[in-house]
């Protein structure tokens, strides 16, 4: 199922309608960039746990769910941006959001780690003014029509 635009190429990947909406096209690398970051981590995580002898085995599994729950969602989220579907606004403000609240938690306390906070608040306010721009909001608004055979 190839789209007219390009041979091997996905018919839900409209390559004319980044040219159009270049901060769409931001928007996604961002996204997919979180998304590989959360499955990197996720990976690195697991070896911690295979490798090191955890304080507790149960919070450490929780993490770990919770990393790979992360990771997908960021995932469809980068998948449903390339197809432009509107429900991806409100999902990526939800993820930017949480990711906030940890960069902001990464600035505080005994072990604060403000590199980290900053490399987790700048991208999300960077993908926050590019899902409230005008153009993706415009790239994003309707589904897209279902190619005809």
């Amino acid at each position: 199922m190839n789209s007219g635009s390009g041979a091997g190429r996905p018919a839900w990947i409209d390559l004319r309608a980044l040219r159009r909406a270049p901060l769409l096209g931001a928007l996604i690398a961002f996204l997919g960039l979180e998304a590989l970051a959360l499955w990197a981590f996720s990976a690195w995580w697991v070896l911690e746990l295979l490798i090191a002898t955890p304080n507790s085995v149960g919070a450490s599994l929780a993490l770990l769910a919770l990393l790979l729950v992360a990771a997908v969602w960021v995932s469809a989220i980068t998948v449903g941006a390339l197809r432009r579907r509107p429900w991806i606004r409100g999902a990526a403000v939800t993820w930017q959001l949480v990711q906030v609240m940890i960069a902001i938690g990464s600035f505080q306390g005994i072990d604060a780690r403000p590199d980290v906070g900053w490399a987790l608040l700048l991208p999300s306010i960077i993908v926050l003014v590019l899902v409230f721009n005008p153009r993706v909001i415009a790239a994003t608004s309707h589904e897209p029509e279902p190619d005809g055979d």
